[in-house]
């Protein structure tokens, strides 16, 4: 059954030698040939962090599930190895779905997965066998354990969904390792369960983590959970709404529980699903996403040979009771000149002179200005020409952004624009953009909102202009990046 793997890593090493690098992302993660989707097994593995991610490479569209493999020192230059996992046994054969990874006692890497295999049941119909696997390897070479599944039907919750058990999220701590799992629970309530082990292959239930109460999805996948900045977190993304969210809370040993205090939406933008972190050597939570959503997934740009790409790796921390995040600042070391501009008295529209650019990290800082009428709106334009353009535009009346990228020759018309409210700062607002050839991310007000796109505008639109409706005070800051 290992020929299905080695068929892959075949085809990955005559097929990517094809690819220039002018056709990829510069700092973006991509599979480089075939679909990506989930972030999977972001972890440290001896001194390296290693990212594995859904994976057909063969076609750019999803088909049964493999696990691609890079890995990197600073986040932002990734080495792709060989891929790591293929659906080639009875229990994965329909494919290895997303799961996470740890550095085991012993100095071995531990992955783990979700196997799905699809039975007739006795009544002809198809049956959807969704279980806990792992495999343990040396950073490159990885063996499916030979007693999967490790978690299965039977250790669900009475009501558990075992078509609806997946995306295993493991960590571990001094009291052993843990696991969160996915799953669609009793009347169709959108969970996620906890379970523990102490080897990370044998493992018990201990109860539900978080559920959605009736209120945010049937089906809660792709759980994360750690601790911040003295409070206990859980990403999970909903599967019917198409976003992510994130619960601060504080956990509950006693019940299993996390008690919430808070639940948020973690990207405003289009392209952000199944987010993954992992904890750096010197204390940072890093975490990455999926920069694609399922509404516009079957879209993939006529001539492109790979389909699907992370985000920015970004740096968590908790302020004011939020989620705050920011782009590693290991980005920062790739910066070129910079170019800066303050207390542009901006009036109509405008074109700065050195402020363009397609792979760029920009902060953008507006303000009212003293002695004037308040401006009633301001709108910045970016990958622009003289037929695209994606527009940024902020109303502080009612401290409103709105994205627009349906001129961004994205070849879809759904799912293009986002209108959310921000903070209201009296006027203000700063805004930090990095773009990369097929992307940008917006991170509003030092990270207390992020906005992921993904935009197929050609490199040659570069220009960025600016504009209001009565006056303003700008600031910029800007970088060309260096990759």
């Amino acid at each position: 059954m290992q020929d299905f793997l080695e068929k892959a890593r075949k085809y990955e090493q005559e097929h990517l030698s094809h690819v220039s690098a002018c056709e990829l992302p510069r700092f973006h993660v991509t599979g480089g040939i075939g679909w990506i989707n989930d972030p999977n097994g972001f972890s440290v593995y001896q001194g390296e962090y290693h990212l594995f991610f859904q994976y057909y490479p063969y076609e750019t569209k999803w088909g049964p599930m493999h696990w691609g493999h890079v890995k990197t020192r600073d986040f932002i230059r990734w080495e792709r190895l060989p891929a790591a996992l293929a659906p080639d046994r009875e229990y994965d054969r329909d494919g290895c779905f997303s799961g996470s990874a740890v550095e085991l006692e012993d100095g071995r890497h531990l992955l783990l997965y979700t196997g799905v295999c699809r039975k007739q049941g006795a009544d002809g119909k198809t049956i959807i066998l969704q279980t806990q696997c792992a495999a343990i390897g040396d950073g490159i070479n990885y063996e499916k354990y030979k007693g999967n599944p490790v978690i299965e039907q039977t250790q669900l919750p009475e009501g558990g969904d075992p078509e609806n058990f997946r995306d295993p999220g493991i960590r571990k701590d001094e009291n052993g390792y843990h696991a969160v799992i996915g799953n669609r629970g009793a009347k169709d309530n959108g969970t996620v369960l906890l379970y523990d082990s102490e080897d990370a292959l044998h493992w018990k239930y201990r109860g539900v983590l978080a559920a959605s109460c009736g209120g945010h999805g049937d089906m809660w996948e792709c759980p994360n959970y750690f601790h911040l900045s003295g409070k206990d977190v859980l990403l999970a993304s909903l599967q019917e709404m198409n976003a992510a969210v994130c619960l601060i809370g504080t956990y509950d040993p006693e019940n299993h529980c996390l008690d919430r205090e808070r639940m948020d939406v973690i990207d405003q933008g289009t392209d952000f699903y199944a987010p993954q972190t992992l904890e750096t050597p010197d204390g940072r939570r890093i975490m990455i996403a999926w920069m694609q959503n399922w509404k516009t997934s079957a879209y993939v740009p006529e001539g492109l040979r790979f389909f699907g790409q992370m985000t920015v790796p970004r740096e968590l921390t908790i302020r004011g009771g939020r989620l705050i995040q920011q782009p590693v600042r290991e980005l920062e070391n790739y910066r070129g000149k910079k170019i800066q501009y303050q207390n542009v008295l901006l009036k109509r529209q405008m074109i700065l002179p050195g402020i363009d650019g397609r792979c760029l990290d920009m902060t953008v800082r507006i303000r009212p200005v003293d002695d004037g009428d308040p401006y009633k709106w301001f709108c910045m334009k970016v990958a622009m020409s003289g037929q695209y353009d994606t527009s940024i535009r902020y109303e502080p009346g009612n401290s409103t952004l709105r994205i627009d990228r349906t001129n961004s020759g994205y070849p879809c018309d759904l799912d293009n624009v986002r209108e959310f409210p921000v903070r209201n700062r009296k006027g203000m607002l700063d805004l930090r953009i990095v773009m990369d050839r097929y992307s940008m991310e917006i991170f509003i007000n030092e990270g207390e909102q992020a906005a992921s796109f993904v935009i197929y505008t050609p490199e040659s639109s570069s220009s960025v202009s600016f504009a209001c409706e009565g006056s303003l005070l700008l600031d910029l800051e800007k970088y060309d990046l260096l990759i």
